[in-house]
């Protein structure tokens, strides 16, 4: 996958979603149980529209062709629901990667969500995104409707230059995941944002926090903190993106 920084984000996820699925198969990286939101039963698939600098699952996304193995979605279903049945869980989700690549991942993404839910009702399945995606093609938010379903978007910057340093997308592209948040909680499906918090200042995420409301978002703000790798300080290193402690 031939790459310039910043990049155009559709040309990348177009391409990605050529890579990472086939027939209606995945690629991904491995099923396991996790501790995160209490217990959940997690797969790490590979493919996303952005490559953020501090992303653990960096080369996975960057060259997505050379790893796993493609896994249709009632395979991804079956996996999960045996390590929900076995850690008794109620929660699910797709990670390490952008679930929702094109409309050819999205309905792979559609039909592991409507297997889980059928098998396990009273179970909730979280989205995890970074909602580029659904921000450009908002006509696929309204097939979102579930109401197991919570939809997680974590934004990448707060404004459109740290969007850029960060996810190494062009600018100009900063607005869409806010787009999906406002088109979500205008159909009353239950989303909210998230942004890594040690990656800005109060001032910053008060002036995001502003923005948010500016589109009419209401659900608060989350916070998540940053998994300090190696390689992911170096990565931050070369885009001189800080930690401010």
């Amino acid at each position: 996958m031939k790459l310039s920084f910043p990049f155009d984000p559709v040309e990348r996820s177009e391409e990605s979603e050529r890579l990472v699925m086939k027939d209606g198969q995945r690629l991904y990286h491995r099923f396991r149980p996790a501790p995160y939101y209490g217990g959940i039963a997690t797969a790490d698939a590979v493919g996303c529209s952005f490559l953020c600098a501090y992303c653990w699952n960096y080369n996975r996304n960057l060259y997505p062709q050379r790893f796993d193995k493609f896994y249709s979605s009632h395979e991804v279903s079956s996996r999960l629901l045996k390590i929900a049945r076995q850690r008794s869980y109620h929660l699910f989700r797709i990670t390490g990667s952008e679930p929702v690549l094109g409309e050819d991942s999205f309905h792979h993404l559609l039909k592991v969500i409507i297997h889980i839910l059928r098998e396990k009702p009273r179970s909730i399945f979280i989205l995890e995104t970074n909602g580029f995606y659904l921000g450009y093609r908002q006509d696929l938010i309204e097939k979102l409707n579930f109401p197991a379903l919570r939809i997680r978007i974590a934004l990448k910057g707060v404004d459109e230059n740290t969007f850029q340093s960060i996810t190494g997308a062009k600018k100009e592209f900063f607005q869409y995941p806010i787009l999906a948040l406002k088109e979500l909680e205008k159909l009353g499906l239950k989303a909210w944002p998230a942004i890594m918090g040690d990656l800005f200042t109060d001032n910053e995420i008060e002036r995001l926090r502003e923005h948010l409301h500016e589109h009419s978002i209401q659900a608060e703000l989350e916070f998540e903190y940053l998994e300090r790798y190696p390689f992911v300080l170096q990565n931050m290193d070369k885009r001189n993106i800080q930690i401010k402690e």
